[in-house]
């Protein structure tokens, strides 16, 4: 196979510019070019010629380099050490193997398609701009290992010790030192008579090469350099580039190489390995536990948090020991705590109150989330997941200032987030159903597709937290993809309406593999309940008041305590509604330590009554009033007796309440006018709050709608600049404006709407920017012309005043 049958061929008249070789691309290639390189959008060039100006800026190219995967990056490497131009035939010795001839058509299209390299075949021409960021230099070495060439070597060498090399070398001496270099260059490019010289090295200096010739390529020399040394050193092999320091030639190394670029080449991407298959079935249903336990976790932690979470710290974020707290009530590490936390902050379900004294709490979202379906709850929180730029995996750590990154706090956006995510799940999408990959190739396969040093650590470690945060969240199960994984993982690449038809889908596919919520519980005679499996929202809230949760799981395990009990009886239940409850939803019989339990709580609670002097305490058991004041342990509450039946304290209701609690007491607080005060738990919310916006990593992906305009508006505005004109401008110059005057352009444009000709107008605006226009004018009135306007794409009404010239365009 042709080179040219391998790769796009070149235009028939090559192109002199990567301007000309953007114009001769039809619609739907500039449409990939902009997709691949969003950063060419803002704001849309104003022609094809700006285009590639903007795609060869130093910033950018740098992006779209860092973005490129190894082999192609290899390539462009490899084209940045040829001869330009160069030839496919001529990158193909750079790169020989097999596999890297397969390859290198798709890496060369690729940067043809990025408008990093452009010409044809016997042209190619790498972009200026990344031909200097990759050729070798002193102070950024060629990822090739390659030196310099022997004319960028000896620029700084004299033209009698040029001449010495020469003659050393067994050339014929030269009259300038141009040919001298040329004759050199020959020499080291000739493949039999540069073996022939190498014949003649003594083995220490072939043995000095070989330890430069894969670079790095330079080396350090005294001011009396060995014998060995100075062989090369006379030959030009070893050429001086600093007092000190030498450098092995590029030509000289790549005959030693055999005229390879790079030692290892990495044409094909490695795969991801297979490390243990499932039946589809039991990863779903893995998946569907965990994705239950996540919604479990999170509705814990915001119940948690209900009256009020944590507070703000100053610089923002919680606290070490507010995150330690978090982590042992949800019975978790501190890192997964940062991660639930995270979460529930990225969908909208957590925020700080905003408040003078700031904490975190729940949002209004949340107990709208609380209502929808569980399969629903959990589409929400995956799909925030996979859109989150903030990562908990950092939670811990230092940023570049060597401030501590806390929970909720700033600095936690990785922009690379997202897309990591979704990479990892699409790779795990293209094994067969039901397989887990080996993480290690996983993450060998990101850093073939994105080599870049910058890049490499973060997005390692993204990768690694990723397979470990779906695995907590249940979007995979046994470390494989589940059903519902990929339905979901579709949504990022959709239209609103085909993104919500896909969350639709994964709903409709983990909805039947979640349990079903109980309205029943186990009563034990030990004190305690067991809930064999979740319980419906009612049943579970009464259930929390009434006990104490003792340990989790599968099944829950709840501990009736007399503390348990007065709480449910301070929240205005009685011991009557509390028998009636348990009768109801226990699938075995109440046992009597229980019943007990509950009317002897009942029977002593609201036997004493506090309220407010500064707090008071009334009985009508005078007896009960001289134990209480009898007791050294209330000697901190301050009592004195009142009457028979009241005593009178100096501490406040609370502390009052909570001492007389303390010494066995069951006090119950009243009102103003004396009825029980029933205490409930207040559920703090913050104001509407949004989800934290992720922090984009580089401009946004264009739409198609968006592509579709600005390549419109950018050929207009190239036929503008380009297309001939039949009356030349007052001042001739393909970059100026046309210049006429006011009574000629009136006259023109009056011409051009009886006739229907297309106007070639220059055109300043109000901030005084100056544009060139193709137009089509449709009415002259008011000094105003109305045109359709072709850079645009659309009819506009231009002030004549504003109009620096007018010229007809040419009938071709």
């Amino acid at each position: 196979m042709s080179p040219s049958e391998q790769t796009p061929a070149a235009a028939t008249t090559a192109p002199r510019s990567l301007a000309e070789a953007l114009r001769s691309r039809d619609d739907a290639s500039l449409a990939r070019l902009l997709r691949a390189r969003p950063d060419l959008l803002g704001p849309v060039p104003n022609d094809l010629t700006q285009l590639a100006t903007r795609a060869g800026t130093r910033a950018s190219v740098v992006r779209a380099l860092d973005r490129l995967d190894r082999f192609t990056q290899q390539v462009a490497q490899a084209l940045s050490v040829a001869p330009e131009p160069a030839t496919y035939a001529a990158l193909l010795g750079l790169l020989p193997g097999e596999e890297a001839e397969r390859a290198l058509p798709g890496a060369v299209a690729t940067l043809r398609e990025q408008a990093l390299l452009w010409g044809g075949d016997d042209q190619l021409r790498l972009v200026r701009t990344a031909r200097e960021l990759l050729a070798p230099g002193p102070q950024h070495p060629s990822p090739t290992g390659l030196g310099p060439t022997v004319a960028e070597a000896t620029a700084g060498i004299s033209p009698t010790r040029l001449q010495e090399i020469v003659a050393a070398a067994g050339l014929a001496s030269t009259h300038d030192p141009v040919s001298a270099v040329a004759a050199l260059t020959e020499l080291f490019t000739t493949p039999a008579r540069m073996s022939a010289l190498l014949d003649e090295a003594p083995a220490e200096s072939i043995d000095v090469l070989s330890r430069l010739v894969w670079g790095p390529p330079y080396g350090q020399v005294t001011a009396q350099p060995a014998a060995h040394l100075r062989w090369l050193l006379d030959r030009g092999l070893l050429l001086p580039t600093a007092p000190g320091t030498v450098v092995l030639p590029r030509e000289a190394a790549l005959h030693l190489r055999g005229g390879r670029a790079h030692r290892e080449l990495e044409p094909v991407a490695p795969e991801v390995r297979e490390k243990a298959p499932h039946r589809p079935q039991v990863v779903d249903a893995a998946a569907a536990a965990q994705a239950y336990t996540a919604l479990a976790t999170v509705e814990e932690l915001l119940k948690d948090w209900d009256e009020g979470g944590p507070a703000v710290l100053r610089a923002g974020g919680l606290s070490v020991r507010d995150l330690k707290r978090t982590a042992a009530a949800l019975d978790t590490t501190e890192p997964q705590a940062a991660f639930w936390v995270e979460l529930a902050y990225a969908a909208g379900l957590l925020a700080s109150d905003g408040e003078a004294d700031e904490r975190y709490a729940a949002t209004p979202a949340y107990d709208e989330w609380l209502e929808r379906p569980p399969a629903e709850r959990w589409t929400r929180l995956a799909a925030a997941w996979l859109a989150a730029t903030r990562t908990a995996g950092v939670v811990g750590g230092r940023d570049s200032k060597d401030r501590a990154l806390s929970a909720l706090g700033p600095h936690l956006d990785r922009s690379a987030a997202p897309e990591v995510r979704h990479r990892v799940l699409t790779l795990l999408s293209d094994l067969p159903e039901g397989t887990a990959p080996d993480p290690e190739s996983v993450v060998a396969r990101l850093t073939w597709e994105r080599p870049s040093p910058a890049a490499r650590d973060l997005r390692t470690r993204l990768a690694r937290w990723t397979l470990s945060e779906a695995e907590s969240l249940g979007l995979t199960g046994r470390g494989a993809l589940s059903g519902h994984g990929r339905a979901l993982l579709t949504v990022q690449d959709l239209t609103p309406a085909e993104r919500a038809a896909a969350t639709l889908k994964a709903e409709k596919l983990i909805a039947p593999l979640l349990p079903e919520p109980l309205d029943h519980l186990l009563l034990q005679a030990d004190l305690t309940a067991v809930a064999p499996g979740p319980l419906e929202r009612p049943l579970a809230d009464a259930l929390s008041v009434l006990a104490d949760v003792e340990s989790k799981g599968g099944a829950t395990v709840y501990r009736f305590t007399p503390g348990s009990v007065r709480r449910a009886l301070d929240a205005g239940r009685t011991a009557s509604d509390l028998h009636a409850f348990l009768t109801q939803h226990s699938r075995t019989p109440v046992p009597q330590p229980l019943t007990y339990l509950i009317d002897d709580v009942a029977r002593r609670h609201g036997h004493l009554r506090i309220g407010a002097a500064s707090a008071y305490v009334r009985c009508d058991d005078d007896a009960l009033m001289g134990e209480i004041l009898a007791d050294r342990r209330a000697a901190p509450l301050r009592l004195r007796r009142l009457a028979p039946t009241v005593l009178a304290a100096q501490v406040d209701p609370g502390t009052l309440l909570e001492g007389l609690r303390s010494m066995g007491f069951a006090p119950a607080a009243e009102t103003p006018e004396g009825d029980v005060l029933i205490t409930r738990a207040h559920a703090h919310r913050t104001p509407p709050r949004t989800a934290p916006e992720p922090v984009p990593d580089g401009p946004p992906l264009p739409d198609g709608t968006l592509l579709d305009a600005a390549i419109r508006a950018i050929r207009a505005g190239d036929m503008a600049a380009t297309t001939p004109r039949r009356t030349a401008p007052a001042h001739p110059g393909g970059g100026e404006l046309p210049r006429t005057a006011a009574a000629e352009t009136l006259a023109t444009m009056q011409a051009a709407v009886l006739t229907g000709d297309t106007l070639w107008i220059g055109y300043v605006n109000a901030e005084g920017a100056a544009s060139q226009r193709v137009i089509a004018p449709i009415r002259v009135e008011g000094g105003f012309v109305t045109a359709y306007d072709h850079t645009a794409d659309e009819v506009r009404t231009y002030p004549l005043h504003r109009v620096t010239g007018v010229a007809e365009l040419s009938e071709q």
